[in-house]
């Protein structure tokens, strides 16, 4: 097979009789060129099917036209079962299975909150002409994940802590940085972020005002979680501004199977009025547990959770939540980021994105 050579910018300017600035600014901005132009060098463009070298472009601009997004992975399928496409030595799988009692153990059909913020970074990052790169940190101890991802990106979003701070400081001095979730610690980063604590402690005074002098069990997120402890404040508040004694806390990893096992251990310890946990995964993995042990939500125990994912409204019963900005913070972090990338002077910005709490059945008591 020939290959032919590949057309350039020069091609390009001879073909239209042009200079190749005239074919440079009629592809970075068209609308600066005068239309007679303008056409006779797209028209060169489509006849040479000549393609503009994005490595050229950025050695010339300084620019990579990529932005980074770098997650610590703890919202990831951990129980996912592994996958391997190879070892089957080319024998074809069956084409589907039945499963008898309708139930699937390894689905993973909702979408969490890491997906949809991705989501939303894509979607912004193309409209304002970005490519996105993603990584994840997932037994990452040494953050090379991150590291290796600051020499590729015009900048950089993190979600808070999950980069250390000696790290994101000596990163920030390269590129630009923008911190996601979590609240502003006196740094010079941008940030983007809700409103935690506030939403949380309303929604304790709810599920207070539904439980009487009944107990109540706050499941927490890792202690390094920014998001996680906002949240825990936000529920010991509320219990301290009703005079009652603090909730019980028990630690979980944001993930289902951690929300299971902290309900496997409530089943045995004694399930309080209510659980309210940092996040509607745990919570999920909390109602799997009570379904199948026997407990009845919310006639025997409320149960809310935080992040609003797609699960939460088709859960049994429909799980209360607070809904966050799931893909507005994933737009807002790379409309921030590329307002930095132009402003570098410009002071710090924190955007804070607003809640939505969704009162459902999991944590009404019945009259």
């Amino acid at each position: 097979m020939t290959v032919s050579r590949a057309a350039t910018v020069y091609d390009v300017a001879d073909r239209a009789g042009v200079s190749i600035a005239t074919v440079s600014r009629v592809l970075r901005s068209p609308e600066a060129v005068r239309p007679v132009t303008r056409e006779r060098v797209l028209d060169a463009v489509a006849a040479l099917g000549y393609v503009p070298s994005g490595s050229a472009r950025g050695l010339a601009e300084r620019r990579t036209g990529v932005l980074g997004l770098y997650f610590p992975g703890f919202d990831a399928a951990d129980d996912a079962p592994a996958l391997d496409v190879l070892s089957a030595g080319g024998r074809a799988a069956p084409p589907f299975t039945v499963v008898a009692d309708g139930t699937d153990a390894d689905a993973h059909t909702s979408m969490l909150f890491l997906d949809e913020v991705l989501r939303g970074a894509e979607l912004e990052a193309w409209k304002q002409g970005f490519v996105l790169m993603v990584g994840v940190g997932r037994d990452d101890p040494d953050r090379s994940t991150v590291r290796d991802m600051a020499g590729r990106v015009d900048g950089l979003m993190v979600l808070a802590r999950s980069v250390p701070d000696d790290v994101l400081a000596n990163l920030a001095r390269r590129i630009p940085v923008v911190v996601l979730s979590g609240p502003p610690r006196g740094d010079h980063y941008d940030h983007v972020t809700v409103s935690n604590a506030e939403a949380m402690g309303e929604l304790t005074r709810h599920v207070l005002s539904q439980v009487g002098d009944g107990d109540v069990v706050f499941l927490a997120g890792p202690a390094d979680s920014p998001d996680g402890e906002q949240r825990r404040e936000g529920v010991t508040a509320a219990v301290a501004a009703a005079g009652r004694a603090p909730v019980d806390v028990i630690r979980g990893d944001f993930t289902r199977a951690s929300g299971r096992r902290a309900a496997e251990e409530l089943l045995r310890t004694g399930v309080p009025s209510a659980l309210i946990a940092a996040n509607d995964q745990m919570a999920l993995g909390a109602l799997d547990v009570f379904r199948a042990g026997g407990v009845r939500v919310p006639q025997d125990v409320l149960v809310t959770g935080f992040d609003g994912i797609e699960a939460t409204a088709l859960s049994v019963p429909p799980l209360t939540t607070i809904r966050q900005p799931m893909i507005e913070l994933g737009r807002a972090a790379v409309q921030v980021l590329a307002r930095r990338l132009e402003q570098r002077d410009a002071p710090p910005l924190t955007a804070r994105l607003p809640l939505r709490i969704l009162l459902r059945e999991s944590s009404r008591r019945a009259d």
